[in-house]
């Protein structure tokens, strides 16, 4: 790979576009995935805070990641395509359009005058919640490792060979963050902890896979998720919870 793709003549603009990097040492690190990290970091602060603009500004970064883990198939650059990582930035999507739709709904209701900005108050998820979304995760681990192996066997990559853990990382990681996404949009606690779950093992396949922004990010990103974890176990505790009917009717939402 060449230390500046973007001068390939033969790639295309978009291609060149995903291909940018330069070299640092042995290492080729590529622009759209590094800037793509960072707006997802800001993303996670802005969610820490409880701002709205947590779910348009996590969309951009969704979108350009997306590219980046299927460089390959677009022809753009020659690392291992992550499907697990590239589909679920399509659900991030999916899912940021309902997290951004239901905490402009309750900052409306809830939280018009809160100078702070909070969209939500927090609270700790149900037994039955929980319960829930842990069957989801294991079982879902299941299933979606099955399907990324079988999607494999229909297209193998002839210079690469995946070791057994590797569609066990990528389909744990995908499922999780569908857990912690869709439990940061209800406004529990847990979805902190559920992406505690993600980082632990998306830190060594990032760099397992030559990743490295990503697995940096997941790094700095657990240290975040701790701290933020912390806010907002403390806004649970001190806020004023959303009255009966206003929680009904955000739950029939």
């Amino acid at each position: 790979m060449q230390a500046l793709a973007i001068a390939d003549g033969t790639q295309n603009v978009f291609q060149q576009a995903i291909d940018a990097s330069i070299a640092i040492g042995p290492y080729q690190l590529h622009w759209l995935e590094l800037i793509g990290v960072l707006i997802g970091l800001a993303s996670a602060y802005l969610g820490m805070r409880r701002w709205v603009w947590a779910w348009p500004v996590g969309i951009v970064a969704n979108v350009m990641l997306f590219f980046v883990y299927l460089g390959a198939v677009f022809g753009a650059d020659e690392r291992i395509p992550l499907f697990g990582q590239a589909g679920r930035q399509v659900f991030f999507i999916i899912t940021s359009i309902y997290g951004w739709w239901r905490w402009s709904r309750l900052r409306r209701l809830n939280h018009a005058g809160d100078p702070t900005g909070a969209a939500i108050t927090p609270r700790w998820a149900t037994t039955t919640e929980r319960t829930v979304v842990i069957g989801f995760w294991l079982v879902g681990t299941v299933v979606v490792h099955q399907v990324f192996v079988w999607l494999w066997s229909l297209a193998p990559n002839p210079y690469f060979t995946p070791q057994w853990w590797f569609f066990w990382c990528d389909a744990w990681i995908f499922v999780g963050s569908i857990v912690a996404t869709y439990a940061m949009a209800r406004g529990w606690n847990e979805f902190w902890l559920a992406w505690i779950g993600v980082d632990l093992v998306g830190v060594p396949f990032g760099f397992a896979t030559g990743y490295v922004p990503t697995a940096v990010l997941y790094t700095f990103y657990g240290a975040f998720v701790v701290y933020g974890f912390t806010q907002w176990v403390k806004a649970s505790r001190t806020e004023r919870p959303d009255s009966e009917s206003e929680l009904a009717r955000a739950a029939a939402g």
